[in-house]
């Protein structure tokens, strides 16, 4: 086989551009550095390719056509990345090889990473091959994809979410397209040529992460550089005006992408742990721990074989619906395991036979890249001839870790003497094989230092206003951080009078991308002759930057806290919080408090010190419970006036729907600005309103039942005058059971999972605004109550138990029940408090619903219910005229014209004394059922409601204690008077266009360019 060239010249542009790396910067050619022997514009797209015969069906990774044939087609394959082309390709080839993905990033930002997951046609972006049967990892950001073991290897390009620079003139501000290749949708069609540019075999085409623009690789070169967020333009919230103080915590703290999973598998492990008799608790514990997803501290034994595949389910995907299903989920994927291990002991065992066997030409050979590695027990197994010399086993290693490097640099120890002993490159592999053990030696690369004692170091810019790239600095053994400082600030043309007003930092660009500011006394060359001791790959991974010790952001960094008593005064709450991170870190401001909710937001001025107060109060706990802490993004919205944009703000209850709601807030965070997607198990709403809370203008999606649209309606009641924007619109995306209020403003009956989240924003963008009457519902007791009154409702805004009348107020959106229908939903209640785990099926908990209703209706024969001749046990006034009450279990007062999962109680229009009602003509509509038979008809349309009466203003005199719901959310009641009157609190929200209308607005639009034309 013939290895070919890696390609050089202008198409480093195009690689460059693949990358999404800062096409104003060109790489600085003087000087060599430490670690790599050639500049970037030498190594072209640093494919190691070797020629090829194809006599299978397979790809090309540049044009996605076939290369095979009966007699075989010659192509070409990389050795390292498995990057496939045509012979006729090799010239035109602009994607880069893993090997040199890392060395073309100019500012790294690191992905997100998911849980382990398991996908099916996609393919890694480390190593180009399929993810079918095999765990991996999913970045959340940008749909970025790799193989467990070659996470370590993947490259530090996610999209960058917060890019504010201060000072900057917005009408200059450019957004770039940032570039993702391989894994399409089905069906992506090119945007320059308009073919399709997808393909199912292989890992080809690119894709914008911001605009959705896909294309093939050697048409995305010639497509404007420039993206404007395309479809999602007039709600994307830029990059450019959002803003992230520095702070050594990772992303995936303050965009909250693992929070759910970690504390719904906490959850889980509390809850089995209880159930456990006691005596079996010890055997309990170890059970549990071995049905456990595989650790992250795992990938260390996936990196040891290079062919080894874990076969399993995706654990983020499974569906929470009951414990018996999960229990049942964790022993099927216990017995993959045990098969996984048993065939992996199987493939060791005809390992062994074939070295045995003397005409075995095949060995396989362990290798560390550090003192580190083989701490961990980290290695990477190659494949080579017995009796290839060691200089063809550097060659393969430096493949098989992704390094693009003269391999002359290079050479191999063995690790398993006392003193690391070097070998020969002559020495052929079969020497190292002992002869009594037959036990082979793992074996270390090491780097060899043309002259320990000086060298060069790459200092990047980083942030600063400077149009060059890095520079290559010359240091020694004794240059100091001081002098490394001085010389770089003068390369770059910036002057050595301001080397007090910058630090030299460390950045490491693994999985988090971690910073270390280094002290003026350190010696960089030492740091990285110490790193390359313990790891090759990381010293390839390690660069320094030049950083403002001032954050050019702001030092202003907002810190949300919850899960705190609520109803506290300021000064409580602030020794509480003092208490937890000490008086020697105090915090520059508290508010605003949130009390109704037990919430509130602290502010500093230092990162340091903000970091550490995280720290001390993420594991806190006051009154045994865990406080709640989030580090928020700030808004510059200043920068929004002068465009017409209406951010959209997504709330998504992941909780809800099983994993409906786990999945649309995975899509939201890939389609927007991760920092406009919150998710309300984590924080509630609270959280994005504060942090929208300077946006004139912008828009809500709340994705979740009924209940969390009134959590949503809720928390704006008790924030809206602290913002500028105090009544947006709101969206319904419907995960709960019934979905009343989503399916009058045309949301659907209930999201299935077959729309695609790219039309849900579209629908969002075109909805109309209207308005939604809300009502307060006011219960004043006859006494006082023993006991406190249980009434958990998610659209309480206000409770004056502890005052002298002992009145508790609550807001309604949607209906007011007492009686039958209420009745019933208080057993569903209580049945779902018992055993939440068994109700996160819309279709289950419909059934639920029945079996309690024809229980009750058995019931209802067999002797007299409480909840008969309701007409004797309540009066009711409408509009200051009594109403006389017919024959009825149960009355519904309604402010929307669905109840019930759909159904309409008042009934069709008809010629009768009452007008038309709608949801904001000031008006509710009491309705009559007279038993659950009557329910049943109402639910199957066969039948209406009793119409009773309309009106603005409604009393009812209650005689005994009954059962009532407001919104669904159910308690008994005592005896007293309930007064429902408008609420002088409003809401904006947002129905969704029909189909027609859509349509016509398209042809319209299509009209005007063609008059403009």
């Amino acid at each position: 086989m013939r290895r070919s060239r890696s390609m050089a010249g202008p198409e480093i542009a195009h690689i460059q551009e693949s990358l999404d790396v800062d096409r104003r910067t060109s790489a600085d050619s003087e000087g060599t550095d430490s670690s790599v022997s050639a500049s970037v514009d030498q190594l072209g797209h640093g494919h190691f390719f070797v020629k090829k015969s194809f006599h299978k069906p397979s790809y090309c990774h540049h044009c996605a056509d076939m290369i095979w044939s009966l007699i075989g087609v010659p192509g070409y394959v990389c050795e390292v990345c498995n990057f496939v082309a045509h012979d006729k390709c090799m010239k035109n080839v602009v994607s880069p090889c893993s090997s040199l993905a890392a060395a073309l990033i100019k500012n790294p930002v690191p992905h997100c990473w998911s849980d382990f997951i398991h996908v099916k046609r996609k393919f890694c972006n480390v190593c180009r091959k399929r993810l079918d049967d095999m765990w991996c990892f999913r970045c959340e950001i940008c749909d970025y994809y790799v193989h467990s073991e070659c996470q370590e290897f993947a490259a530090s390009n996610c999209r960058e979410c917060a890019t504010y620079t201060p000072g900057k003139d917005p009408s200059q501000i450019i957004q770039y397209h940032h570039w993702t290749e391989g894994n399409l949708l089905n069906n992506a069609k090119c945007a320059l040529c308009r073919k399709s540019c997808w393909s199912s075999e292989c890992l080809t085409g690119y894709r914008c992460a911001w605009c959705t623009t896909t294309a093939h690789a050697a048409c995305h070169k010639n497509l404007p550089q420039e993206c404007d967020f395309g479809p999602l333009k007039k709600i994307m919230l830029p990059p450019s005006v959002v803003t992230i103080p520095r702070t050594e915590l990772p992303m995936e703290t303050i965009v909250g992408v693992l929070s759910y999973k970690k504390a719904r598998d906490r959850d889980i492990r509390e809850k089995e742990q209880k159930e456990k008799d006691p005596k079996e608790k010890e055997r309990g514990e170890a059970t549990l721990l071995s049905r456990k997803s595989p650790p992250r501290a795992a990938i260390s034994d996936d990196l040891s074989s290079s062919t080894g595949n874990l076969n399993g389910k995706d654990s983020s995907g499974e569906s929470s619906s009951s414990k018996e299903r999960k229990r049942r989920k964790e022993r099927d994927r216990e017995e993959r395991e045990s098969e996984k291990k048993e065939r992996d002991s199987q493939k060791e065992e005809r390992r062994s036979k074939d070295e045995d066997e003397p005409d075995s030409d095949a060995e396989l050979v362990k290798v560390f890249d550090g003192n580190s590695s083989m701490r961990r027990k980290v290695f990477r197994t190659i494949t080579i001839n017995r009796n290839a010399p060691t200089k063809e086993v550097v060659e393969a290693a430096l493949r098989s870790f992704y390094i693009k490097d003269d391999p002359s640099n290079y050479y191999l120890t063995e690790a398993n003497e006392a003193e690391e002993r070097t070998l020969d490159p002559s020495t052929p592999i079969r020497s190292l094989v002992k002869e009594d053990t037959q036990e082979k030696s793992a074996l270390f690369l090491r780097y060899r230092d043309k002259d320990p004692n000086k060298g060069f170091i790459k200092v990047y810019p980083g942030n600063l206003k400077s149009s060059q790239g890095y520079k290559s600095i010359p240091v020694t053994s004794d240059t100091t951080v001081d002098d490394v400082l001085e010389y770089a600030l003068r390369k770059f043309g910036l002057g050595t009078t301001t080397k007090s007003k910058y630090n030299l930092i460390e950045v490491t660009m693994d999985n988090r991308v971690t910073e270390r500011i280094l002290t003026h006394a350190e010696k960089p060359w030492r740091i990285m002759q110490q790193i390359r001791k313990e790891s090759i790959h990381q010293m390839l991974k390690t660069r320094f930057y030049l950083q403002e010790k001032e954050d050019p952001h702001g030092s202003s960094i907002a810190l949300f806290i919850g899960n705190l008593p609520q109803s506290l005064s300021q000064r409580q709450y602030h020794g509480i919080l003092q208490t937890f991170v000490g008086d020697s870190n105090p915090f520059v401001s508290i508010g605003p408090i949130y009390y109704e909710y037990g919430s509130v937001v602290i502010t500093y001025d230092n990162n340091e010190a903000a970091v550490k107060a995280f720290n001390s109060l993420k594991g806190a706990l006051f009154e045994e419970k865990n406080l709640l802490v989030m580090l928020l993004p700030n808004i510059q919205a200043q920068l929004l006036d002068h465009r017409d944009l209406t951010p959209l703000l997504v709330f998504v209850n992941a909780k809800s729907g099983g994993c409906q709601g786990q999945d649309l807030i995975a899509a939201f965070r890939k389609l927007l600005n991760p920092y406009q997607v919150f998710d309300v198990s984590n924080g509630g709403p609270l959280p994005g309103l504060y942090v929208f809370r300077n946006i004139p203008k912008y828009r809500i999606l709340i994705c979740g039942g009924d209940g969390t649209v009134g959590w949503v309606l809720q928390c704006l009641d008790n924030v809206g005058q602290d913002s500028v924007c105090q009544t947006p619109p709101c969206g319904v995306v419907p995960l709960g059971t019934g979905n009343d209020l989503a399916r009058v403003l045309r949301w659907g009956t209930g999201y299935t999972g077959d729309e695609e989240p790219m039309s849900i924003l579209k629908d969002v963008i075109e909805a109309d605004e209207i308005r939604l009457d809300r009502w307060t519902v006011v219960f004043h007791p006859d006494e006082k109550p023993e006991g406190e009154v249980k009434a958990v409702a998610a659209c309480q805004v206000m409770s004056n138990s502890a005052a002298e009348d002992n009145s508790s107020m609550f807001v309604m959106n949607n209906y007011f029940g007492i009686g039958l229908d209420a009745d019933l939903a208080l057993d569903f209640h209580n049945a779902r408090e018992e055993n939440p785990e068994k109700f996160s099926s819309r279709l289950h908990n419909k059934r639920i619903y029945v079996k309690m209703g024809l229980r009750k209706m058995v019931k209802s024969r067999s002797a007299k219910s409480g909840s008969r001749d309701l007409q004797k046990e309540i009066e009711l006034e409408v509009d200051g005229k009594l109403i006389e009450l017919p024959p009825v279990e149960g009355i519904i007062i309604l402010n929307i014209l669905s109840w019930g999962a759909g159904c309409n109680p008042w009934g069709p229009e008809r010629d009768d004394v009452f007008g038309k009602p709608t949801h904001w003509d000031g008006m509710l509509e009491v309705v009559g059922v007279t038993g659950v038979v009557h329910l049943g008809q109402m639910q199957s349309g066969l039948r209406s409601g009793i119409r009773i009466a309309q009106g603005g203003h409604i009393r009812i005199k209650m005689k005994g204690e009954l059962p009532v719901h407001v919104d669904g959310e159910p308690w008994n009641q005592g005896s007293g008077q309930v007064t429902v009157l408008r609420s002088a609190l409003r809401a904006t929200m947002l129905k969704k266009r029909k189909q027609k209308q859509l349509s016509i607005a398209g042809n319209d639009a299509k009209e005007d360019e063609d008059k403009k034309a």
